[in-house]
């Protein structure tokens, strides 16, 4: 800020409005330099940056139940939801003359972990053409490992969030013979079922979700920093790392696993939103060719048009092939009426989009007040903002057309407001332009106000990259996204991941678990 021409001249008024300006940078200043230290700190092995604490708006808005004793709900009785594997009678030292009046129970959990060594021996037979028939091992058995050792590990190392070093010394305390390279083949080797059945998920949910939710956090991958982006809504979760969080790379994710390039009315319509030029637009409109099976073909067919060359903004090349890509998600039948509720990143507008309130009602929350009246400002605000909340998901219980047109008068009233606390009013202008996707609820009420849930789903990737780091090869880095992904799915779904680990690894005993995207589906097709 260039200091004004002649401070003596300055009113009172004018002078004090300096003094706030220059609070407000010299606050800024200290914010960037405590982050940049923060951040050296952290390179030198040093403790990171703290986290912010959230602002309690959604739990603030939640009905407070009455804490009376007799509402509260009793747990049950626990013999009724085991199972008994084993009963034993025990004798009692009665003394002489008493009566036998029959038995107390007393149940009594236990867990039965011990080494457990097969050996098979298969019948060996020869034929008359001298070739060699031998006896097939029974279901489940994969290589030297049994598939209940298998299930502990995956279950381990996937949900129990347990290191492969501590897996190494925990089984051979349980006397099993295994090194570390035959956990990690353990982990990676052969799931391929499991990586097909994730992605199945993400195409179910994206086929027939009304709504996901997404979000992203930082990820290591071959010593290198990376992205891990997560999509889900109450049915499904789904992990991706990448090593970019650009809107191309979000894209890319939303194909589900489609690696097609696909010009359509779509795709089409996504660059006029993205004000590509009307001559750019007819080139790849008027072409035959609409459809590219690669990434390869699609730039190729981009260099015929000579767009490529092209040295404009905003650059044709991106805008095109975000596009393209937007085009092959609508043609695989993906995102058909979903909305994407995101903090508001930049990489998330894409399509139907919808804003978490809660991010916006902190961007208030960690404003930095100077004076009572800007503190007095900043509390009235966020009491409106939460005032407004509550009543939202109010409407979203019940929706009613003259509800809907109060909540947009209030909101207008509460975003266009001047409390004189400078920095405030610029915030609230930036979120009123918003206000189409920060009340997309009143127009799709199944939507949720809040991306709490990707924020709880991703905690699992951030717990993963702080105790075993980042991951070295593309099918470690591909099995831990499946395997969350799958775990938080089967949670979602009311299914034990144990119990899923089982039926796919062909454990004796285990149930029957379906297909899980046949139980995604499912479950979007029924009424809310």
């Amino acid at each position: 800020m260039s200091p004004p021409p002649d401070i003596d001249a300055l009113s009172t008024t004018e002078l004090k409005s300096l003094v706030l300006k220059l609070l407000e940078e010299v606050t800024e200043l200290r914010r960037t330099v405590g982050a940049q230290r923060d951040e050296i700190a952290r390179l030198k092995g040093g403790p990171g940056r703290p986290n912010i604490k959230p602002s309690g708006m959604d739990k603030a808005t939640q009905p407070q139940p009455a804490e009376t004793r007799a509402a509260r709900r009793r747990r049950g009785g626990t013999k009724a939801k085991l199972v008994i594997h084993e009963e034993r009678m025990l004798a009692a030292a009665a003394p002489p003359g008493a009566r036998f009046k029959g038995y107390a129970g007393f149940l009594v959990q236990d867990l039965m972990i011990r080494p457990h060594v097969t050996h098979f021996r298969r019948e060996c037979w020869q034929t008359a053409d001298g070739k060699t028939v031998v006896a097939a091992l029974p279901e489940g058995i994969d290589g030297h490992f049994g598939p209940e050792l298998r299930r502990f590990v995956l279950a381990q190392y996937h949900q129990g969030q347990v290191t492969v070093p501590r897996l190494v010394e925990l089984l051979r305390g349980f006397g099993i013979l295994i090194s570390k390279r035959q956990i990690v083949r353990l982990l990676i080797a052969g799931k391929e079922s499991f990586l097909n059945e994730a992605r199945g998920v993400l195409r179910a949910g994206l086929t027939n979700a009304p709504w996901v939710s997404v979000d992203d956090t930082g990820a290591r991958h071959k010593a290198k920093n990376g992205f891990c982006t997560q999509i889900g809504n109450a049915q499904f979760t789904w992990f991706g790392t990448t090593g970019s969080k650009s809107r191309l790379n979000f894209l890319e994710l939303l194909r589900a696993g489609h690696g097609d390039y696909v010009i359509n009315t779509e795709a089409l319509a996504y660059m006029r939103g993205r004000a590509l030029t009307g001559p750019l637009i007819a080139r790849l409109a008027e072409h035959p060719d609409r459809a590219f099976a690669d990434r390869a073909a699609w730039n190729a067919h981009l260099d015929q048009l000579g767009i490529s060359a092209l040295k404009v903004n905003p650059d044709p090349v991106m805008v095109a092939t975000e596009a393209a890509l937007w085009g092959s998600v609508k043609a695989h039948g993906l995102l058909q009426n979903t909305v994407i509720v995101s903090d508001d990143a930049g990489q998330f507008n894409v399509g139907e989009h919808g804003l978490c309130r809660v991010h916006a009602e902190r961007l208030v929350h960690k404003l930095d007040a100077f004076t009572d009246a800007q503190r007095a400002a900043q509390s009235r605000i966020r009491a409106l903002i939460w005032r407004l909340y509550r009543n939202l998901k109010a409407y979203r219980c019940n929706p009613a057309t003259a509800r809907k047109a109060a909540l947009q008068a209030r909101f207008d009233r509460i975003f266009t407001s001047k409390t004189g606390f400078v920095t405030l009013d610029r915030l609230l202008t930036r979120l009123h332009a918003n206000k189409s996707e920060l009340l997309k609820v009143l127009d799709r009420p199944e939507i949720p106000l809040h991306t709490n849930g990707s924020e709880n789903d991703i905690r699992c990737q951030v717990t993963k990259r702080k105790i075993s780091g980042g991951t070295r090869s593309d099918a470690g880095r591909d099995c831990r996204d499946a395997f969350l992904g799958l775990s938080k799915t089967c949670t979602k779904l009311e299914i034990t991941f144990w119990d899923y680990l089982g039926a796919r690894l062909a454990v004796e005993g285990s149930p029957k678990i379906p297909f899980l995207p046949e139980i995604v589906s499912a479950r979007a097709a029924l009424p809310a």
